[in-house]
């Protein structure tokens, strides 16, 4: 998680940055290696361990799994779409705003709210 919610804020930055400045180049490297050393491997992690837990407990056959798992699958999608990000920057190509990543910032927080809420309270 904290990756997810440090990606976008990096992109904040980097959006402050002209295309090409050594400024620029060095966002590009923090990125990247956040989003391979660190992002991607934690999802897989995740997942393999998400999906081993539900089985063993039981609980893919409870309602607020099914809820807490599109939230899962939502917070995948911002994975894949914040991965996209980045190739835009890597390519000079980026064509959104810091205010745009700022306001994507907030979107794997209240995710994680979502689906923490929901396993801790189970509630249906």
């Amino acid at each position: 998680m904290a990756g997810m919610l440090y990606l976008p804020r990096l992109m904040v930055y980097h959006c402050e940055a002209p295309p090409g400045s050594p400024q620029s180049e060095t966002f590009k490297v923090m990125e990247q290696r956040l989003l391979k050393a660190i992002i991607n491997p934690a999802m897989g992690v995740t997942w393999l361990a998400g999906l081993y837990l539900a089985w063993d407990g039981g609980w893919y056959l409870s309602g607020w799994f099914h809820v807490k798992f599109l939230l899962v699958l939502a917070m995948s999608a911002v994975h894949g779409f914040l991965t996209a990000r980045v190739r835009d920057f890597q390519l000079d190509r980026n064509t959104r705003s810091a205010r745009f990543y700022r306001i994507a910032n907030e979107v794997p927080t209240v995710l994680m709210i979502g689906i923490v809420i929901l396993v801790v309270v189970k509630p249906f």
